[in-house]
């Protein structure tokens, strides 16, 4: 048996992910053309490179196909219920920063807070009877979010690309979205509202609770703890 790790496919996710690695003594490469997903891990015994999708690999680990997996800390606590007991976190790789925020349009000069936002929202199901819409891919994060902090009044549209657009578009009223530099969020004529992030994401190594940990896997997985400079995962 070998040790699974799941690893970004494509993209600069990929390329830091594999340079963070190589910078530890384990050197990670694609194998085969553009088009096949298939790789090699050198430097470590037992271990297999399995490149996937970034929103693939909170299903793979919560799945126990894959027993490692590098992935966005928002996809993990979005698409896992009850995150921390399907995966642990193992190590914070230090790139892929983004801050899951709700933005609204730069033009309501009253909504700045959460608790604006939460007025607004009322007084715009009183006005056209329905709820306000804020457009994201993030639903479980979101939702949590605006419970926690008792906002109502609200709809989830679920958008999973060019959200900063559905504004524009009339398709939402509000948005929650990812961004580095909010440069996109201003193009658009939105802002984001100053209680801060939702989550601050950055790239993980997480270890799924539920994969096959046999004696080989438990081995290879010591070997790569030592290359890494990492204490072993608590699971």
């Amino acid at each position: 048996m070998m040790l699974k790790i799941g690893v970004p496919s494509k993209g600069r996710l990929m390329e830091k992910t594999f340079d963070w690695f190589g910078a530890r003594g384990v050197a990670m490469a694609r194998t085969g053309n553009e088009r096949e997903y298939s790789g090699a891990v050198e430097g470590v015994g037992g271990v297999e490179l399995v490149l996937l999708s970034a929103g693939e690999i909170p299903r793979e680990l919560a799945a126990g196909r894959i027993h490692l997996g590098v992935t966005g800390s928002d996809l993990v606590r979005d698409k896992l219920a009850g995150w921390q007991n399907q995966v642990s976190e193992w190590a914070r790789l230090g790139f892929g920063h983004a801050d899951l925020v709700i933005a609204v349009p730069a033009a309501w000069i009253d909504v700045d807070t959460l608790d604006d936002l939460d007025a607004a929202a009322a007084a715009f199901r009183a006005r056209h009877g329905f709820r306000l819409r804020i457009a994201t891919k993030y639903h479980r994060l979101v939702r949590d979010h605006l419970t926690r902090n008792g906002v109502a009044d609200y709809a989830l549209v679920d958008s999973q690309g060019a959200t900063e657009g559905t504004v524009k578009n009339l398709t939402a009223e509000a948005i929650a979205d990812i961004t580095s530099t909010g440069e996109t969020l201003r193009a658009n004529h939105l802002k984001i509202l100053s209680d801060g992030p939702i989550h601050q994401s950055q790239a993980t190594l997480y270890a799924a609770h539920n994969a096959e940990w046999g004696g080989p896997e438990r081995s290879a997985l010591a070997g790569l703890a030592a290359s890494l400079g990492l204490p072993l995962p608590v699971f």
